[in-house]
């Protein structure tokens, strides 16, 4: 059954649904890329920086998946078609929570580093099985808000209060952002019809994705992170 409350739009013989929230999906997913880029080019070597610009490449495919799969072209497709954005968006999540792990090897010590990899590992692992066997986005959607308002804002809060770290100051913005794009999608606020929760949150979470790198660009390892 179609949704009466989707706008959908026609390029010559071509119909696209949520135009906005595909164009903006898209806008994610251009930045994403752009900051993979700059980060693999940059020459920062260590391993929070090198999960940040995986982070940015594997969200950059998700939104790209969510922009074309999720929304522009549902109407010709079923929902598992949603699965391949919602898992590699989950992968995403994965590494910038092992971004902020790594990071607080600065404070903490090498058992408790293994022990939160673990975590993430076991983490990542139900939330993705569920995911697949429901095709409840809800799953999605609590991995992300979990792995970006527990571990990764606990973390470089944690190491923001402890040493006042540069790369932690942009990152926890980047994260108040990401929250205030979320409370737009969960709670559908719409400031137009043709820019609704979707598009809201995406193009918040476009400038959080700015914030978040340029916290992955000012971490610096030379203080103690490893590279292993």
């Amino acid at each position: 059954m179609e949704r009466s409350d989707i706008i959908t739009i026609f390029i010559g013989n071509l119909r696209i649904d949520e135009p906005m929230g595909t164009l903006t999906d898209l806008l994610v997913s251009a930045l994403c890329i752009i900051f993979f880029y700059k980060l693999h080019k940059s020459g920062i070597n260590n391993r929070s920086t090198a999960l940040f610009k995986y982070y940015f490449l594997l969200m950059g495919i998700a939104t790209l998946l969510g922009g074309v799969f999720g929304h522009a072209f549902l109407y010709a497709l079923s929902m598992p078609w949603k699965l391949p954005g919602w898992i590699t968006s989950m992968f995403s999540i994965m590494l910038i929570e092992r971004a902020a792990i790594n990071h607080t090897r600065i404070l903490f010590s090498e058992k408790v580093i293994k022990v939160l990899g673990y975590i993430n590992i076991i983490e990542l692992t139900t939330f993705m099985v569920l995911s697949i066997i429901t095709l409840d986005f809800a799953f999605v959607e609590f991995h992300s808000g979990y792995g970006l308002m527990f571990v990764v804002l606990g973390l470089e809060g944690y190491l923001f209060f402890k040493t006042k770290n540069e790369a932690s100051k942009f990152i926890l913005i980047g994260i108040g952002l990401a929250a205030v794009g979320a409370l737009f999608f969960m709670n559908k606020w719409i400031i137009h019809p043709w820019f609704n929760h979707l598009a809201a949150s995406h193009t918040i979470l476009a400038i959080a994705a700015y914030f978040f790198y340029q916290g992955a660009k000012r971490i610096d390892l030379n203080e103690s992170e490893a590279t292993s």
